[in-house]
């Protein structure tokens, strides 16, 4: 969809001049892209985006058989750049460099799923989030849990890594049940396998990969709905700027949004994640 021809509909569509049904695919676009869009931007002071990321974390950021970085971030940034049409300059770093490399100038930006929170944000200034991370319940497949809820889980035994956010989400929530904490995440997912516990409970994404992987043996399903509750789970995730950088950071929100409208951001989601998030 050309510019004009999409601000023009957004216009219509936020002021209430178009009946709903016609407006049915702006319900469907991730996070409402119209609402987010706003003015266009100049960048025109932009030749190109200087992106920094990481290489361990697939399928987010990874190097792939071929010895090419890839995954979702990566993805996403080159969509961005195309949408704003500058030149992509993508380099991976160790985690613990890549703030430093904003506060020295030599990235502009961090694609790589760096958590919103009260402490990245007293280091860098971040865009909207682009993706946030739920707290998902997983059961064997056959089990005899027909939903989650508080009257649903009492006395069940829950798996879940001593500790974290999603132990403390438990206790808060589910007290009923009975919650078995392990040290490690695979001591967690086994288990679960193994018969050990009724249901296990962690982060999403991990446990996508592990359902979906050869380790589980296919044993396990998700059940229920995502958590995402920013209190125990955070803000999401968005891309880092140098604090103090508002014009590169609305740039980036607005060619976020039009990636999102164009529909190449659920095109990304459905190519990297087997499974709803939530």
């Amino acid at each position: 969809m050309k510019d004009s021809k999409f601000d023009f509909w957004c216009a219509r569509i936020l002021r209430g001049l178009v009946p709903a049904a016609a407006a049915v695919w702006i319900v469907l676009t991730p996070h409402n892209a119209c609402a987010q869009t706003g003015p266009k931007p100049d960048w025109s002071w932009l030749p190109a985006l200087r992106v920094a990321t990481e290489a361990d974390y697939p399928p987010f950021n990874y190097y792939n058989e071929e010895g090419q970085l890839t995954g979702f971030n990566i993805d996403l940034a080159h969509a961005i750049c195309k949408e704003l049409g500058v030149e992509c300059e993508i380099s991976a770093a160790e985690w613990n460099t890549l703030i430093p490399s904003l506060k020295k100038n030599e990235a502009d930006a961090i694609f790589a799923s760096l958590t919103i929170s009260a402490k990245s944000l007293s280091e860098a200034d971040f865009t909207n989030r682009y993706y946030s991370t739920p707290a998902r319940f997983a059961a064997k497949i056959g089990s005899p849990l027909t939903g989650i809820s508080v009257t649903e889980l009492l006395g069940r035994k829950i798996a879940v890594v001593k500790g974290t956010a999603h132990e403390a989400f438990l206790r808060d929530f589910f007290g009923g049940a009975k919650i078995i904490p392990y040290s490690t995440p695979a001591e967690a997912r086994n288990a679960l396998k193994n018969g050990q516990a009724d249901l296990l409970f962690g982060d999403g994404i991990s446990l996508m990969f592990w359902i979906q992987g050869t380790d589980s043996a296919h044993c396990c399903e998700f059940k229920g709905k995502g958590y995402a509750e920013p209190r125990y789970f955070g803000d999401g995730v968005g891309i880092a700027v140098k604090k103090g950088n508002p014009r590169l950071r609305e740039v980036l929100d607005y060619a976020l949004a039009r990636v999102k409208a164009s529909g190449r951001y659920e095109e990304l989601m459905l190519r990297y994640f087997p499974l709803p998030l939530y």
